[in-house]
């Protein structure tokens, strides 16, 4: 992945939405706070396919394991003692894979930014 100047453009699945929004929080860091925004953002940024993956397999192992791995670990309890909401939810997760890794990767944003602008870089 080209890690600069255009770092936002290397991720995988990137949606126009992302895109603006990584623009929007990246706008006001200087180059070595970008840099270390990008890195971080890398680390702990999700692939809406991957999520996909999970929410598949909710129906053949243990539902909930795209709630866990997004880290809302009461829903993934939630859907695993229920059994994804008798299969309900894990069906409404299919469909909205993407604005779930979506939501996941904004709040990822935000706290990369706010680490980023610590860093006296």
């Amino acid at each position: 992945m080209n890690m600069y100047p255009d770092s936002h453009m290397g991720f995988s699945d990137m949606t126009p939405e992302e895109m603006g929004f990584l623009q929007q929080a990246t706008a006001g860091l200087n180059e070595n706070q970008k840099k270390y925004f990008y890195m971080i953002y890398s680390s702990k940024r999700k692939n809406s396919q991957e999520i996909l993956i999970f929410t598949l397999l909710g129906f053949v192992f243990v539902a909930g394991i795209q709630r866990f791995v997004l880290g809302q670990i009461g829903m993934g309890i939630l859907y695993f003692l229920t059994g994804g909401f008798c299969f309900i939810g894990t069906i409404v997760d299919l469909v909205k894979n993407k604005s779930l890794t979506l939501e996941y990767n904004k709040k990822m944003a935000y706290d990369s930014h706010r680490m980023a602008m610590m860093s006296n870089q």
